[in-house]
């Protein structure tokens, strides 16, 4: 159990996330698209000292992100940093965000600036072709830090110039609004933090360390021999085996890996981790899968093992496309060093993963899939897919489009959880005139708190 526990601790990467409350949900929301970050969280809602909380909090990361550029150059001004250390620019998708913003609301003929680069306001001004725009900006920046400076100097600039002011303060832009005086909080986008996120996490020296791991993959062609019906000649499918392989090379060729035919539909692939984790973009984005449908018409099942040695990672491999398989194919999951899966990889997946466990000890977990007849790894499966989706209401058409299984095969799942009093019906819903009511289900073994984990 303390093995496990330890494997489970190097395979997660702990961040520590410093800025306001207003940021809190969209970065918690964000960062479940990275199930190697455990985030521990810092919210400063003034500009109250708080270098000895950063001091205490950096003590139990490897690595930190501010959400605010000005709470990181204030921190920075007072503590040395031994870890890496990031922020999220104000340069990106939410600067244009707020510029086009303004530009519709008030027009952009007078903007009084803080703590954004003007160089980056120039650029997004340019190419929404307003280059005449005057611009004031503060100048002190960070050096000798006021709040209350900052609100005067934009007070001073709206009221001489009727100026709109830009911001990427939080607690300047409370100010300003309580002064009536309009203003446009610049806050980073999902897309930002994503950016910054996935620099935070090629930055940790845990990270470097796993840098020249070894990946084992596995690729199984989903109904190959259906595939192969429909050709007539032993010279087609030979053809058509041919094309799959250069396909399959390209895309190995992209990893820098080493391809191998293990015969028959199936093959193997070995990279190391940094490279996969880079051409994924963080487990996001997997383009074979959708090339080989797309060129050919046929659909593969990717297993990714990480392990601590080559054997660990080919076994892991193989029970990643186990998984990969029981879902009916074209799409790939990974086994990590924990036995955890997590996935799917692929370019729909941008906000949520399924991630559960291989290896069950909660006794209470054992209880339930006892209780409905099932494997607990499958209970937990089937938890982490309802968990995905954020909701415990469902039809049966809904549950079995969420668990990619057919409505047959769903009502027998509720059938089975409901003989286990797992699940309630909570009532109806009418679809059709004449049609029969669809009953609906509240997965009551999922409770509402283990959703927003």
């Amino acid at each position: 159990m303390e093995l496990k526990n330890s494997i489970k601790e190097m395979s997660e990467i702990v961040i520590g996330i410093i800025g306001p409350t207003e940021i809190y949900e969209q970065i918690k929301t964000v960062l479940k698209s990275f199930p190697n970050f455990k985030p521990m969280y810092l919210i400063v809602n003034s500009n109250n000292q708080f270098k000895e909380d950063v001091i205490a909090l950096m003590s139990k990361v490897d690595v930190v992100m501010f959400t605010e550029y000005h709470l990181y150059y204030m921190v920075k001004q007072h503590v040395d940093f031994n870890i890496p250390v990031h922020h999220v620019p104000l340069m990106g998708t939410g600067l244009y965000k707020s510029l086009f913003l303004i530009k519709n609301i008030h027009g952009l003929t007078n903007l009084s600036v803080d703590s954004i680069d003007q160089q980056y306001v120039n650029l997004i001004l340019y190419e929404l072709e307003e280059e005449e725009c005057e611009m004031y900006v503060y100048k002190n920046q960070f050096h000798s830090f006021s709040v209350d400076g900052i609100v005067q100097f934009h007070q001073d600039n709206h009221r001489k110039n009727g100026s709109i002011v830009l911001t990427g303060v939080q607690e300047v832009s409370t100010k300003l609004s309580e002064l009536h005086i309009p203003n446009e909080l610049v806050t980073p986008t999902n897309q930002d933090m994503i950016v910054s996120l996935e620099r935070a996490l090629l930055a940790t020296e845990t990270r470097r360390n796993k840098e020249s791991q070894i990946v084992f993959g596995l690729i199984d062609i989903d109904n190959f021999q259906k595939v192969t019906e429909k050709y007539t000649s032993e010279h087609d499918v030979q053809l058509l085996k041919l094309q799959i392989q250069q396909i399959l090379l390209d895309y190995i060729k992209q990893l820098d890996g080493h391809l191998v035919n293990l015969g028959g539909e199936e093959y193997l692939f070995i990279t190391t981790r940094g490279i996969f984790e880079r051409e994924t973009r963080g487990y996001k984005f997997l383009p074979l899968l959708k090339d080989m449908k797309s060129e050919i018409g046929i659909t593969l099942s990717l297993g990714v093992g990480f392990g601590q040695s080559a054997a660990e990672a080919g076994n892991h491999a193989r029970l990643a496309l186990r998984q990969s398989k029981e879902l009916g194919g074209n799409i790939c999951y990974i086994v990590r060093e924990d036995r955890s899966v997590i996935g799917p990889v692929d370019i729909t997946s941008q906000t949520h993963y399924e991630q559960y466990e291989l290896s069950i000890t909660d006794a209470k977990l054992f209880d339930k899939a006892e209780k409905a007849g099932m494997s607990a790894a499958y209970m937990a499966k089937l938890m982490a897919r309802v968990k995905r989706h954020n909701k415990i209401d469902y039809t049966a058409q809904e549950l079995a489009s969420t668990l990619n299984v057919t409505i047959r095969s769903a009502h027998r799942i509720l059938l089975k959880w409901m003989d286990a009093e797992l699940v309630d019906i909570i009532g109806e819903e009418k679809v059709t005139y004449k049609g029969r009511p669809r009953r609906i289900y509240r997965l009551s073994f999922i409770n509402e708190e283990q959703l927003s984990v």
